[in-house]
């Protein structure tokens, strides 16, 4: 018998089928998932939920075409943004992604929904988080009228395969939404009634990974963060293990069995009674293609066209002898702390001004920027020879940006492979 699992990313939608005896991955197809849809707010990051639907439920059939004894389908993605569903199960809104900026606007009173919020409660939540969202539109009334709660994208097809008329959400995914009690497994009710959240759209809430339905007579498992399905299949269980993920956006993370608050950290809800210690940069692996970018509107501009330059990137790094990197702060989204942040270079001379030391730059302020948070979370957990592990295409497919995290955290990344979890 084989099992699949289901992986709805900010840009793509992986899917995988596993071997359940052999514990051996027997396929794996991945495919454009975003569906962004353009808007005149360029802090606005929505994406189509029908076209997203409509891809993983193809794809999803097809390998069941291909595959007939699979048995279970297990499900995972983009945690933090939210979508609004009606009381018939179906959606009435975009997506609104982890990326969409609206907490961060300073429209109330000359100040951002995440600095009020700090103000009246003392917790940090962020923007693209789905409680500030859903506060900012309820204010804005942009809220639809037929909405009676909501969830994440992954939650959403789940419903959508299983016929589910209601959201049933993992603890791992209602976390990310903020306001979140790690002890209760609950909603901070009383933040949100302070800050003039109206009604009970809350989803209902699970802290076991269990069955939402069947699809096509396969069982449908909740979806999980796409943070703890990462570390889950990378590293295990084990606390103190480590995971590196560098895709549309960085993360370190961390396996703890305490639960510690650490400032700039955030602490999940992972298995076993276990919790992740996260630490997640913004702009992550959009770090080298803004450099890409930049590199690319000179050459359009000097007339060879508007092809793109990893590839003399990658030919720049292999033929100059290295030199001093210049000293980049890769924050061009801010950080969640401090969302108005901005990148900078730093150490500019005549000799090191170089396309050279410009990308190493950028390869070494992607990973100082994860190492600085795995400095703050290994004051606060004993951490006794940690292996780094690593995870995503951004790491994965860059050579030299996996060596510039190996010479930053002075430490050899591995790529652990361990066989999916019994469910």
């Amino acid at each position: 018998m084989k099992r699949m699992g289901i992986d709805i990313g900010t840009t793509s939608v992986s899917l995988s089928v596993l071997d359940r005896d052999t514990r051996k991955q027997v396929k794996a197809e991945t495919i454009p998932g975003g569906s962004f849809i353009r808007t005149d707010s360029p802090w606005e990051k929505l994406q189509n939920v029908d076209e997203i639907e409509k891809k993983v439920t193809y794809a999803v059939q097809k390998l069941l075409s291909e595959f007939g004894d699979i048995d279970a389908i297990g499900l995972t993605g983009q945690m933090h943004g939210i979508l609004y569903v009606d009381q018939t199960g179906n959606c009435v809104s975009p997506l609104y992604t982890w990326q969409d900026g609206r907490g961060g606007r300073k429209e109330f009173g000359g100040k951002s929904l995440t600095e009020e919020i700090y103000t009246k409660t003392g917790e940090h939540i962020y923007a693209g988080y789905g409680w500030v969202t859903h506060l900012y539109n309820q204010r804005k009334k942009l809220v639809p009228e037929t909405a009676v709660s909501f969830c994440t994208i992954a939650d959403y097809i789940g419903m959508k395969l299983t016929g589910r008329k209601s959201p049933l959400i993992h603890s791992s995914m209602a976390a990310s939404f903020g306001f979140f009690d790690l002890e209760r497994k609950r909603f901070k009710t009383d933040f949100l009634e302070a800050l003039g959240v109206k009604g009970s759209m809350e989803p209902e809430i699970t802290d076991k990974v269990t069955v939402l339905g069947k699809f096509c007579g396969i069982p449908v498992y909740t979806a999980i963060g796409d943070n703890q399905a990462s570390v889950l299949g990378a590293v295990g269980r084990e606390p103190g293990s480590i995971l590196i993920n560098m895709g549309t956006g960085g993360q370190i993370s961390v396996i703890s069995d305490r639960n510690v608050q650490i400032p700039g950290i955030e602490t999940r809800p992972f298995l076993d009674e276990n919790y992740l210690l996260a630490g997640a940069s913004l702009c992550g692996g959009r770090a080298y293609a803004v450099l890409e970018n930049f590199f690319r509107q000179y050459g359009k501009a000097a007339g060879t066209g508007d092809d793109p330059q990893y590839d003399i990137m990658d030919k720049i790094l292999r033929e100059t002898q290295p030199e001093e990197a210049l000293l980049v702060r890769t924050t061009f989204q801010g950080t969640r702390m401090h969302p108005d942040m901005r990148g900078s270079i730093e150490g500019i001379s005549e000799e090191n001004f170089t396309p050279a030391a410009l990308i190493n730059g950028v390869l070494r302020g992607m990973a100082r920027e994860l190492y600085d948070m795995y400095r703050e979370i290994s004051e606060q957990v004993k951490l006794e020879a940690p292996v780094l592990a690593a995870s995503g295409n951004g790491i994965r497919k860059n050579p030299w940006l996996r060596k510039a995290f190996e010479e930053v955290f002075e430490k050899k990344l591995t790529w652990k492979k361990q066989p999916a979890e019994r469910r």
